[in-house]
């Protein structure tokens, strides 16, 4: 693999790291980067997420990625690697920066996951010399300045109240951008940090518009945003997994939809990519 190195501000993608602290004098990179500036967001959050934590990683990262916003993340596993792994799903752009030099991948477990940004034209970046071996605490915490500086907003989808993840909203917050949070569970640990966030000022995020309208506002179309089904029945359930009703036998109660109806239907959204299982006749919006 070619390692490729350039002087931030040379390059119009990468020129937005010129105004953070500390900018890297050099960055180097492997795999291809956006010729020009586009919107792009960091996602970061727990190495550990919960099953919430997933869901709502991949569900937001995907419908970003398919908008053309460029998710930019760190590699790490839990949500840093769900976001990665949710842009390649949605056929859209990922960048991964590093706490180490090229081409040694950091966490080993991802290098299969590193290989796929590459080969799916995105990159993996590092402002270490090619060959830098140990990945330091200490370039953890310096790796989050860049994942911030080279993104137009940050978006936590999951955090605890110790989490590093908040010093990447320090970051972010230092260099005069955006920070998203998605509300958590009160009762979870999980999400201690992102309720914390939210409870300082940040930007709560419940559906992919939240984000857009701020960073790729040109990507919302100005018609009705409700996805609409084939038929009455697609449509009226689409309208309770919107209202946030998840469980199949509430929606039917609800709707008046017979079992039959409903299985059809699910059936066809689920081909047409509206909907996904969650097991046990539990359902949400891709």
């Amino acid at each position: 693999m070619n390692i490729n190195s350039i002087s931030p501000l040379k390059h119009p993608y990468l020129q937005i790291v010129g105004n953070i602290a500390k900018p890297p004098v050099t960055l180097h990179y492997i795999g291809a980067l956006p010729e020009r500036r586009v919107p792009s967001i960091a996602i970061v959050g727990t190495r550990k997420p919960s099953v919430y934590g997933r869901e709502v990683t991949q569900q937001l990262a995907g419908e970003l990625a398919r908008k053309g916003v460029v998710i930019v993340s760190g590699l790490a596993l839990g949500v840093d690697g769900i976001a990665h792994k949710a842009a390649l799903d949605a056929g859209g752009m990922t960048l991964a920066i590093l706490p180490c030099g090229l081409p040694k991948v950091y966490p080993a477990t991802h290098r299969g996951l590193a290989e796929q940004i590459i080969k799916s034209g995105g990159a993996l970046l590092s402002e270490y010399d090619p060959g830098t071996d140990t990945a330091w605490q200490s370039n953890f915490l310096a790796r989050n300045r860049i994942v911030a500086g080279l993104a137009d907003a940050v978006l936590i989808t999951e955090a605890s109240a110790r989490s590093g993840t908040l010093n990447t909203a320090m970051h972010a917050l230092e260099q005069g951008k955006e920070v998203f949070v998605v509300p958590g569970n009160i009762t979870s640990p999980l999400s201690a940090g992102c309720n914390a966030l939210l409870k300082q000022g940040a930007t709560p995020v419940t559906c992919v518009e939240d984000i857009l309208q701020v960073i790729a506002p040109d990507t919302i179309s100005n018609q009705n945003r409700l996805a609409l089904g084939s038929n009455d029945t697609e449509t009226a359930i689409i309208q309770q997994l919107t209202a946030g009703i998840r469980d199949g036998e509430e929606i039917q109660r609800i709707t008046g939809i017979t079992a039959n109806e409903m299985s059809i239907a699910l059936t066809m959204l689920e081909i047409s990519g509206t909907v996904k299982s969650l097991g046990a006749n539990q359902w949400t919006l891709r």
